[in-house]
This record gives structure tokens, sequence and C-alpha cells, in this order.
């Protein structure tokens, strides 16, 4: 053989060999970019796989009243496109679109109140009538739209699961479910998504309302209580009535308060949860940050115009180094006002001012009161659970801590 040919031969299988490699290489890519989600509309916005953009249209395939005295109504509601929903985490909340009148459409926020499904969504929605010794205050328009006039195959139209009142994913830490009235709603989601998916965990539910009357989903509590061993459940009536035993429609009276929580809880660590009415928000969260609970493991959640004033008394202080006054102009709206610190947020800055704002939640949760920030810097007492667009502000849970220009 010469060397002419030899030479030609290697070069042959040098060839061979890195024709095999560049295969082997473009196949290990496309085997990888298969694996990985596609980035569609770079530089766009991404939503995330586990919701959907916008609003989407649910029918309502029935209503069920919770409460013996039918005040507290659950809605089961199903996408109309008839596609299977992505999981939520237990304790978020849903954003309705309501048309409550020709004119008016608002936005409101429900916690969820089972856990997740992927054929339906359950709300529990409680009736707000208008206060007896204030014949000024209307009742309330949402709850009372969805009692009058959601029945049975009306469609609505809501946003994904959203918030960040969810339960501590280690199932090594008990947890204690704290809620008064309706506030059970996001712990029932909580409670069963938990029981679901973590049924050695030890979960703690104190469960705080007026009486029998009031008291939502008692059958299917009692029975989480008698089928899971780990899970104690705690019903407190403030006001029972005269049919009301102890023992059997409940098991403490009084209040869900500190003093309570001392004398049943086993020592150690917990994960608070806390949703309810103002007083009991008022007054349990502090409570607890004395009691010595780290405020890592305190989570509450308020739904409505409460502020919890008093929930952080550390956060209420104005921020050192910082003005009481400052000058807030609205500049679709044409108006430049001075911020004084009288109003607990922006929103209700605006508002007492006659510059409308349209708002949902009024705590951070919707960001139906998200708005342009021009210039300026807006501070925040706790970090909103709505996720707000750079270069944006809530005006409901917000506070100037310079002169601004706002948008609205």
């Amino acid at each position: 053989m010469t060397a002419p040919i030899l030479l030609g031969y290697i070069c042959a299988a040098l060839l061979f060999q890195l024709a095999v490699g560049i295969g082997v290489a473009l196949w290990r890519r496309r085997e990888r970019a298969a694996s990985r989600p596609v980035a569609a509309n770079v530089g766009a916005p991404q939503v995330s796989p586990a919701a959907w953009p916008g609003w989407r249209e649910f029918r309502v395939a029935r209503r069920e009243f919770e409460d013996r005295a039918h005040t507290q109504c659950s809605f089961y509601l199903e996408p109309a496109d008839g596609a299977p929903l992505p999981p939520f985490k237990p304790g978020q909340f849903l954003t309705f679109s309501l048309p409550v009148s020709a004119e008016r459409t608002i936005t409101r926020c429900y916690s969820l109140s089972d856990r997740p499904n992927p054929t339906s969504y359950r709300v529990t929605i409680k009736r707000i009538s208008a206060p007896r010794e204030r014949t000024d205050v209307p009742p309330g328009a949402s709850s009372n739209y969805f009692h009058d006039r959601v029945h049975e195959g009306d469609v609505l139209k809501l946003k994904a699961p959203s918030g960040h009142f969810c339960i501590d994913p280690d199932p090594n830490v008990p947890l204690v479910l704290i809620a008064g009235g309706i506030g059970i709603t996001p712990m029932m989601s909580m409670l069963r998504g938990c029981l679901a998916s973590q049924p050695e965990r030890t979960v703690h539910m104190y469960y705080g309302l007026r009486n029998s009357d009031a008291h939502a989903f008692k059958q299917p509590l009692e029975e989480l209580a008698r089928s899971h061993p780990r899970f104690h459940l705690n019903v407190v009536y403030s006001r029972p009535g005269p049919n009301d035993v102890s023992g059997r429609d409940y098991h403490h009276a009084g209040h869900v308060d500190a003093e309570l929580l001392r004398r049943t809880l086993p020592h150690g660590r917990h994960q608070f949860y806390v949703c309810g009415p103002a007083a009991m928000m008022e007054s349990l969260v502090p409570a607890l940050s004395d009691w010595g609970v780290p405020e890592q493991d305190i989570h509450y959640e308020a739904f409505g115009p409460t502020s919890m004033r008093s929930a952080r008394a550390a956060q209420k202080a104005p921020h050192p180094g910082i003005a009481t006054s400052f000058e807030v102009r609205f500049r679709r709206s044409g108006r430049t006002l001075v911020w004084n610190g009288q109003d607990e947020n922006l929103l209700e800055f605006a508002e007492r001012n006659g510059v409308k704002i349209e708002s949902g939640c009024r705590s951070g949760s919707c960001g139906t009161c998200e708005t342009k920030l021009i210039s300026g810097t807006v501070r925040y007492a706790h970090t909103p659970d709505h996720d707000v667009a750079p270069g944006h502000c809530l005006l409901c849970v917000g506070t100037p801590e310079s002169a601004l220009v706002l948008e609205a």
C-alpha cells in the first residue's frame, strides 16, 4: 500500500469520527432543548404555566349554604372552556369582575375554600348586611350580588389564583390555623390541602364564631377531626345559644386569644396562620409576638378595609428621617395635594380628596389600584401579596416616602 493511499484512509477515518461526533452533539442538544419550556415572545412578560393571563370565564356548577343561618354560601366554579385547572397553593384567592349594575363593575377577591381540584374551584362568601346602627353604611355590594343574583349556570369572569398566604411546606413544624368568622375560608383550603398532602403533619385549628347559627363547615370539620388523629379542632363560641352544648357544638366559650393558645397548645415551635375580623387580628397578632413567637412564624391575612392598625406597632410609626408632609400630584386627574399622614394609605388619601381610583380588595392583594409611579418612592408596611409591576405602586397599602407624581 502506497503512502498516499494510506494517508487517504487515515483522513477518511478522521472525517467519519468527526461526523459522528457532530451528530451526537446535535442529538444531545435537541434532547436538552425538548426538555426545556419554550420561551415565546422574548422580552414580553412571561406567564407562569400554573396560571392563565387576564380574565377567564367560569360557570357556576352549584351553590350550597354552609351554615344554619344561610349567611355563608359556597359557589362551585367550573371553567367554561372545559380545560383542566392548574393546581394552586392552599390559602390563595380568586379575583372576580362583577357587573353589579349597568353602570358599575367592581373587582373583589375571595379566598378559595377547598383543596386543589383539576375540575372546579370553590369559594365561600358571607352576606354582608348593612349595620343596624349605621344607616349611612350600605350592605356589601359584592357579597349581596353573589347571594341574590349569582345562580347555577351563570358565568363569571375571574383571574387565576394568587396570593402569598400559604402554609410553610416543612412537615416537621406543626400548624396552628386560627380563623374568626368567614376567615375560616382560607383555613379550610389549607387544612384540606395539608391533610391530603401531609397526613402525618400535626395541625391545630382554632375557629372562633358567635354560636351554632353561624357555624360554617360544622359537619366536614368534625368528620376530619375524627378521621385524622393529628388534626386537633378547637371551636370557640363567644355567645353560645340556648341550645348550644359544650363538648358537642363547641369546645371553649369566649374568644380565641393568647391565653387560650398557651393553655391548649403543646410546647415547642409552631407556624401560626391567622385570618379573621379586625378586632381579632388587631389583638391576637401582637399578642403572639408578645408571647415570644418569632415574626417569621406568624402569618396573617385581612381582606377588605381592615388595615391592621395595631398589628404591628413598629410598622405604624413613621420611618426614621422621613418627613410627614409631601406633595402628591395626580397627573391624569389634574390634582396636586399635600399628604400629611392623616390617612392610612394613598387610596384613602385620594378618595377623601375626591380623586377617583378603581379599587378591589383594599389590602394589597388584587392589584386593581396599581398605578404608574412617575416619580418618587412609596413605602409598604408589609410586602403586598400582589406582585407589583416595575415602575408602579399599590395605593391601597402604600404611603409616600417622598414627593410623588402618580399617573392616576
